[in-house]
């Protein structure tokens, strides 16, 4: 069960996190050997970890492209009511679209800034339909398109 409070992190975390986001098909034998723990010891680690809500997430990084989805757009969206229920119901809309890849909610000009990735522009126009359109709480929003997608889904730095 993931706990809600945050943990401390020792070097050993650290060492296994800094080599394990890169790759989780990394064994535990090979990040213990880099880190000098067992493999059990590794594996106990990589459990609390997730446990805890460190590691959120063990996903596989995909290629657009090769997949049909040949478009990445950066949409800016600016609400009209900017109240908490308000904001709620948007979010829970846009999250709730396959297309949309990331969502963040931010500070200055613009309310919100959605990555959204659909197969070409007729499908982009039809996200922008059903998402933002005929939305009365979307008072404007600006689209950019991704030419080159230089660096996607970055590690962090621990």
């Amino acid at each position: 069960m993931r706990q809600t409070h945050s943990m401390t992190l020792d070097a050993l975390d650290r060492q296994i996190l800094s080599i394990y986001q890169h790759d989780t098909r990394v064994p535990g034998e090979q990040i213990g050997a880099r880190v000098g723990l067992s493999a059990a010891a590794v594996q106990r680690r990589l459990k609390r970890l997730r446990e805890t809500g460190v590691i959120v997430a063990e996903t596989a990084l995909l290629d657009c492209r090769e997949l049909g989805l040949g478009v990445t757009a950066i949409v800016n969206v600016d609400l009209v009511d900017e109240s908490a229920r308000a904001t709620q119901a948007f979010r829970d809309k846009v999250t709730g679209r396959v297309e949309v890849q990331q969502c963040y909610g931010v500070a200055g000009a613009v309310d919100f800034v959605l990555v959204v990735i659909v197969a070409d522009l007729a499908a982009y126009e039809a996200f922008c339909e059903a998402c933002l359109l005929h939305d009365a709480n979307v008072r404007s929003f600006t689209t950019q398109i991704v030419l080159d997608a230089a660096k996607r889904g970055g590690a962090l730095q621990i």
